[in-house]
């Protein structure tokens, strides 16, 4: 009698208004996927250039192991996106970093993910040409053939792109390439233009030339944040914030000018030439500090709904999505007011793209 009073009790203080549930039992393990390199023989991460030191720092694996809860960064290489996509589908990981049109494709599908902690404003696409071609712009590619990997974030760049031209993909020929077939199709001059990230060194290596870019059109930027699935998020808060205070604290660490070198040589260690790092983070509109910025601002929501609505109506996802839907900002929130930081980072409006 005196056990079954005890339980009804508890489940009565549960049910009251205000009072937060208990976390379930520890998982015995937290597993984050992110993007892997092989550097030296060795597997490395790299989903985002301060990852060398969040996994160098070990503040998250030692806070984890206080709870006799493991850490296990998952490395994922080549097509990021379906294969972290997969990977959630099939419950073999809690978290991942990677982009938003692969992110929106899963949660249109039926499994349930949502941002933990953003980072930052997003990264450029581009439109590579040969560099024997006289098209200066999308326009004077119609009838063309153009490479884009399909369900990666920068397909949504091109789409965007084609809207605003007044254009659709009925006036190219597109064709599906990831980044090294793409690259090689664009330097035997088997496709007339590439949509692709990694336009800075096709120029360097004379491979192609830039005819536009997302900073030069208003197209919003491709996103990468940390995702977690719901289920995890809802069944384990407390582990869930540790993993976003972890997060928040390193892109914090990024973001004083004082670690820029460090960053730097980070984001060159997958192979990618310091020189297209640096250019890369040479960008006008932001400072240094709002290139690791994990506010859930209003630039944030435009982005998701613009993203949601282009998907929805190119027949890219078949179901509906909102914004709101895909978020989660308890954690981030938190993690601002523990570590003395929610005015640090300034809120970004919709129109600062």
């Amino acid at each position: 009698m005196k056990t079954a009073f005890i339980r009804l009790l508890a489940l009565g203080l549960a049910s009251l208004p205000g009072t937060l549930p208990a976390s379930a039992a520890e998982p015995d393990v937290v597993r984050i996927a992110t993007f892997a390199y092989v550097d030296h023989g060795q597997v490395k991460l790299g989903g985002s250039s301060y990852y060398d030191h969040i996994v160098a720092d070990k503040w998250l694996e030692t806070e984890l192991a206080k709870r006799g809860v493991k850490l296990e960064w998952v490395p994922i290489s080549g097509s990021t996106g379906p294969l972290i996509n997969e990977a959630f589908t099939s419950r073999q990981i809690d978290f991942a970093t990677y982009g938003d049109l692969p992110s929106i494709i899963l949660n249109a599908s039926g499994v349930h993910t949502r941002v933990i902690v953003p980072d930052g404003h997003g990264i450029d696409a581009f439109l590579v040409v040969p560099p024997n071609s006289t098209a200066k712009s999308i326009q004077d590619l119609k009838g063309k053939r153009i490479g884009v990997q399909y369900s990666r974030p920068w397909e949504l760049s091109m789409l965007k792109l084609f809207d605003l031209e007044g254009l659709s993909t009925r006036d190219f020929h597109i064709i599906n390439l990831d980044d090294q077939a793409g690259t090689a199709a664009l330097a035997s001059g088997n496709i007339d233009g590439l949509f692709s990230l990694s336009a800075y060194i096709l120029e360097d290596k004379k491979i192609g030339k830039i005819i536009w870019s997302s900073r030069q059109a208003p197209v919003t930027r491709i996103r990468a944040e940390l995702w977690g699935t719901q289920d995890f998020a809802d069944k384990y808060p407390d582990i869930t914030q540790l993993v976003a205070t972890a997060f928040v604290r390193d892109q914090y660490w990024a973001s004083q000018p004082e670690n820029q070198e460090a960053i730097f040589q980070a984001g060159s260690k997958a192979g990618t030439p310091e020189s297209v790092v640096r250019r890369n983070f040479d960008d006008p509109k932001q400072s240094w500090k709002d290139h690791w910025s994990p506010q859930f601002d209003d630039l944030l929501y435009a982005q998701f709904t613009q993203d949601i609505n282009l998907a929805y109506s190119k027949g890219v996802i078949r179901h509906k999505l909102n914004a709101s839907d895909l978020v989660d900002t308890r954690f981030t929130d938190k993690a601002l007011k523990d570590l003395n930081l929610v005015n640090y980072w300034p809120r970004w409006s919709a129109k600062q793209q």
